[in-house]
């Protein structure tokens, strides 16, 4: 009840932004080239990833480095700005990262990431897209602020999920961050401590189809006042 109470609050002033992110158009005449020019990505989640990065325009120009990890420690995947650059690059420089473990459990064994299911993959990567788009007009101070309350405070906490779901599914990703929370919670190889985490913190499935059904209502209600 706590967390949907928050939702509320969280959703309703970051509306407008959503709904203009809704009406944004995914990025199908970019190149291949012209997408990975600033990032670096390992060849195993190249596809993935350019599919991912079609629906972020605004992160076209912005460095990311999407690296593979033995394990992160309480998640799967972390976005987060590259340490040296908070310090030294002004914000519309700043380096990013993405981490993603390298092996997921599966049954007896280990599955690479890159075999999740690909609308799964895209919307686990969609969120950790969605914080570094969170993270683009904060200053180095706003950012390190911001990283203490994230550790210090459960409600800053559930604030930053709340705004990586919302700008993913805002871009256009619903279904992928759907089709992601669904996987994760239904998926018995997952310890049971990493779901609890997923449904305290993030949008459960009920909240983030009531969202994509909320933008799907502006963009048809504008596209008709545009005829």
């Amino acid at each position: 009840m706590q967390h949907s109470i928050r939702f509320l609050f969280f959703f309703v002033p970051f509306f407008g932004y959503l709904s203009f992110c809704a009406l944004a158009q995914v990025t199908e005449q970019v190149t291949e080239e012209e997408l990975l020019r600033h990032k670096e990505v390992p060849d195993e989640l190249r596809e993935v990833v350019v599919e991912t990065l079609r629906f972020f325009p605004e992160l076209q120009e912005v460095f990311i480095r999407f690296e593979f990890k033995e394990r992160i420690r309480g998640a799967k995947m972390l976005g987060q700005s590259q340490l040296g650059s908070l310090f030294v690059d002004r914000k519309d420089n700043r380096k990013y990262k993405v981490k993603l473990t390298r092996f997921l459990p599966d049954g007896d064994g280990l599955m690479p990431v890159e075999d999740v299911p690909k609308e799964v993959l895209m919307g686990w990567i969609g969120h950790e897209l969605g914080h570094i788009m969170d993270y683009l007009n904060r200053s180095s101070v706003g950012m390190m602020r911001f990283g203490l309350k994230y550790m210090t405070s459960q409600r800053h906490m559930v604030d930053a999920e709340l705004a990586a779901d919302a700008y993913a599914i805002g871009c256009g990703l619903g279904e992928e961050i759907l089709a992601n929370k669904h996987y994760i919670l239904s998926n018995p190889y997952f310890s049971e401590d990493y779901k609890e985490k997923i449904r305290d913190l993030y949008m459960s499935p009920t909240q983030i189809v009531h969202v994509k059904e909320a933008l799907h209502h502006v963009q048809q209600r504008t596209e008709e006042e545009g005829d």
